[in-house]
């Protein structure tokens, strides 16, 4: 099964979050559940039906496509974790362009939307459809509007030439480009609610459709509302199923090693973001047994047992996502017995964040947002392992339902303030020295 979410958040014109419902993307037989997940859409929206809904803004992963024919979905947009064959991704490896011109890292599975692309033509389903992302996906399916989005475009599809902002070599090659819809700003007003939906859900017809955006890219605008942020130095590391290390350059980027998940992100103006990222959210939830690591109730708890397990050494070594992150190919393993796997889950999150930050050259500013930023183990663990740099969190909503918000009203300002986090106690340099020899090759 899927483990990305699907949301709906209700936000006031102050910028205020007033609620939120949210399902899993459910996965079937390797393709996702869009029929279930629209059923689910229908229901969620209708429980606005009371509020003056003015705007629905789709944000999704960027690891899906949909395809159109005769003003219906031509089937069901695969899974980016069904195994595509082993033969078709050599074809299509032998062809795709080289990192130093999509800035997309080869990933494992449909990771690169490029590869499902690949599979998909090659079984000829193509045939007189017209393409686009899966956030936008949810704007035609809202307005019946069909377009496409540079950020969603732009996030390791292999799809997307970032330098050029334009489609890359191979989707020119391919045709793909041309089977796509039509660009439009993640900001555009693309439609406006469908009657049919109206009348289902209740609300007006005269809500307006954006045209959506990539859900990294999605917290990335919203930590941009932000002056800590906006035009300085800084990393966003977004928090969720996927950790995404985004960095404002203001200077001295660093030449990305394409080996360890690192990407040039496009952000939904298209510009580049030197990007780097992990499945920390998937890897923590392993690691911990499946028992949540944010609970409040449970945080005094979580940070009284590292004293123990920094003296004592236990640690796990990563990954626990194969082909992912920046030990894509280490075996994972446990070095002695933690005495709360929970705690040590947060720790190994750091040590990964950590390295991966360090790929990207992050810098003096780190807001982390996003579900983990509540797990204070994990911040404060990266706050000790970062001593030169500010490590922040957000007190209030500032995710990516808030970046959202910001296409509507470019100029609007979070509510939520920014706390400095405080670093973690204990001897945590001589702990990752030892993880750092660990993982060595």
């Amino acid at each position: 099964m899927g483990k990305s979410l699907s949301k709906v958040s209700l936000w006031d014109r102050a910028g205020r979050r007033l609620d939120a419902r949210a399902r899993p993307n459910t996965v079937c037989g390797g393709v996702l559940d869009v029929d279930g997940i629209a059923d689910w859409l229908v229901e969620a929206l209708g429980a606005w039906s009371a509020h003056p809904v003015e705007a629905i803004i789709p944000v999704g992963h960027g690891a899906g496509v949909a395809a159109l024919r005769d003003g219906a979905l031509a089937f069901a947009p695969l899974d980016y974790e069904a195994a595509i064959p082993a033969e078709v991704m050599a074809r299509y490896r032998a062809v795709r362009d080289p990192f130093a011109v999509t800035g997309s890292p080869a990933l494992p599975h449909g990771l690169n939307l490029g590869a499902q692309v690949w599979w998909l033509a090659e079984q000829g389903l193509f045939e007189g459809t017209t393409l686009l992302p899966w956030a936008q996906y949810w704007a035609w399916f809202l307005s019946g509007v069909a377009v496409s989005e540079v950020s969603s475009l732009g996030c390791h599809t292999d799809l997307w030439d970032p330098a050029a902002g334009a489609f890359s070599p191979l989707a020119q090659r391919m045709g793909w480009a041309e089977r796509f819809a039509p660009l439009a700003h993640a900001g555009e007003v693309v439609g406006t609610l469908k009657p049919e939906l109206a009348a289902a859900t209740g609300l007006s017809q005269q809500v307006r459709v954006l045209a959506g955006v990539h859900d990294s890219n999605a917290a990335l605008h919203g930590a941009r509302g932000f002056a800590n942020v906006a035009d300085h130095e800084a990393t966003v590391l977004s928090t969720g199923t996927w950790f995404v290390a985004m960095r404002r350059a203001q200077a001295n980027a660093p030449v990305l090693p394409e080996g360890c998940d690192c990407l040039v992100n496009v952000d939904v103006d298209g510009c580049m973001v030197p990007s780097a990222r992990f499945m920390g959210g998937r890897e923590i939830e392993i690691a911990a047994g499946g028992q949540p690591v944010d609970d409040p109730a449970e945080q005094v708890a979580l940070m009284d047992a590292v004293p123990a397990m920094l003296a004592s050494g236990a640690m796990l070594l990563p990954t626990l996502a194969p082909g992912c992150g920046p030990f894509p190919d280490h075996a994972t393993r446990w070095i002695g017995e933690p005495q709360d796997k929970r705690a040590a889950a947060c720790l190994y999150a750091a040590l990964v964040a950590d390295v991966a930050l360090d790929l990207i050259g992050a810098r003096d500013t780190l807001l982390v947002e996003g579900r983990f930023a509540e797990a204070e183990v994990f911040v404060r663990a990266l706050a000790a392992l970062r001593p030169d740099c500010r490590v922040m969190v957000a007190e209030g909503p500032a995710d990516a339902a808030f970046g959202a918000l910001r296409l509507v009203d470019p100029a609007l300002a979070p509510a939520a303030r920014l706390r400095q986090v405080e670093p973690l106690a204990g001897d945590i340099d001589a702990y990752r020295a030892r993880w750092l020899l660990e993982t060595a090759p």
